[in-house]
């Protein structure tokens, strides 16, 4: 892995250990409100000041962080497990079974995921788990194309025609044999996915659709600072920051592994 991509694994762990262990030891309740010290500044008591309400900035960042966090990983989760099934059985099938499957994936990835994102939605309500399952039925498209090349790629190697001249079975040559070739181009994309589900889940939830008050996560505190941007900017610069950080280290550690677990872009 280039230093760049060992930079971003760095920053993650500790984004990561921050929100397991920060709010076990800063114990400031991130609903608990204090109206006479809101907009504060930084303190000894809060150390990144307060919201409009009062609420300690510090302790909505770091809750806020594990409910972005959650919705990233478990929305990439989920469009693996559904990626990978439709990527494999269309490429190690064949025939109408991969032109029916393959031309469902082509028709979704044509529409604009985020608007069918919002229609959905809107229709299903809000929630960390509407919004986990939506993001992930929704982006699971680039994880089946990934696959679905892989498995072209590898049913037909010598490894695996082996195996099929003995006898094993077609789930089982499949599982054992050809998947497992996939692991690699399945971590460049999930973390790309990741990514990808920490914007949708940020940009939902400031516009309202996403993660709902009292519970923070880091989008839906930008929406409540759009009405002080000037007057109190640190509220909008927080968790942005935090964002832009997190989403760029992802996207440098998808780089990083992509070069280190193929062999053809080593220098």
């Amino acid at each position: 892995m280039n230093r760049l991509g060992f930079a971003a694994l760095i920053v993650l762990a500790t984004v990561a250990a921050f929100a397991v262990a920060g709010p076990v030891l800063w114990t400031i309740p991130p609903e608990a409100t204090d109206a006479i010290h809101g907009l504060a500044g930084p303190s000894s008591v809060h150390p990144l000041g307060t919201d409009e309400l009062g609420r300690d900035m510090l302790s909505r960042l770091l809750h806020g962080s594990r409910v972005t966090l959650l919705v990233g990983l478990a929305a990439m989760l989920a469009a693996i497990v559904i990626g990978v099934l439709v990527g494999a059985v269309a490429g190690f099938k064949g025939g109408w079974i991969d032109g029916a499957l393959m031309r469902f994936t082509d028709a979704m990835l044509a529409v604009p995921a985020f608007f069918f994102i919002l229609v959905v939605i809107t229709v299903l309500g809000t929630g960390v788990g509407t919004l986990i399952l939506v993001i992930g039925a929704l982006s699971w498209m680039p994880v089946a194309r990934v696959v679905y090349g892989e498995t072209l790629r590898w049913k037909t190697a010598e490894f695996v025609v082996a195996a099929e001249s003995l006898g094993v079975a077609g789930p089982r040559l499949l599982l054992r044999h050809i998947l497992p070739q996939a692991i690699p181009s399945l971590i460049v994309s999930a973390t790309l996915g990741v990514a990808f589900a920490i914007l949708t889940e940020s940009a939902l939830s400031y516009l309202g659709l996403g993660v709902q008050p009292p519970l923070p996560s880091w989008g839906n505190m930008l929406q409540r600072a759009q009405l002080y941007v000037f007057t109190a900017p640190a509220l909008a610069i927080y968790p942005g920051l935090a964002i832009t950080i997190v989403v760029l280290a992802f996207n440098f550690l998808g780089d990083g592994l992509r070069d280190a677990l193929d062999p053809r872009r080593r220098r």
